[in-house]
């Protein structure tokens, strides 16, 4: 789900924390050595993204936050700060061309350069945590 995460709302709140739990408590957070991206430049995004981007004439770019049950993308668009709400159960990761990953939920998608070590290491954690963290599935049974 796309949220206007820019002020501080009970309800918007309430619906993040259900989706993809609480955040990490700061001695999870330095065990697992940050839970934050670096400035991840966008690429392409799907048209309901590409509408809020196109707004401003600023350099597109989003960061990702790791939570226990999922990731939350932000990204801001004049002065408003929104987020992309996406439970592990629904998130699709792909390695794309050179230096390109790509994030899909459902219908909208964000793809990022990912040309640095750093971005790549971020993008293993995030695979190593879904993976030990995902729900078993019906099918490894």
């Amino acid at each position: 789900m796309l949220l206007n995460v820019s002020y501080t709302d009970k309800n918007i709140t309430k619906k993040i924390d259900e989706a993809v739990g609480k955040p990490f408590p700061i001695r999870e957070r330095f065990a697992m050595g940050g839970i934050g991206s670096p400035k991840l430049h966008i690429t392409e995004c799907s048209i309901d993204i590409y509408n809020l981007l196109i707004l401003d004439n600023n350099l597109n770019t989003c960061n990702i936050e790791l939570r226990p049950k999922g990731i939350i993308v932000r990204f801001r668009s004049l002065l408003e700060t929104y987020g992309l709400i996406i439970p592990y159960y629904k998130l699709n990761l792909y390695k794309g061309d050179l230096a390109i990953h790509s994030i899909y939920m459902d219908h909208y998608f964000i793809k990022v350069r990912s040309d640095t070590q750093a971005i790549q290491r971020f993008f293993r954690k995030l695979l190593d945590y879904r993976a030990d963290h995902l729900p078993t599935s019906i099918e490894d049974l």
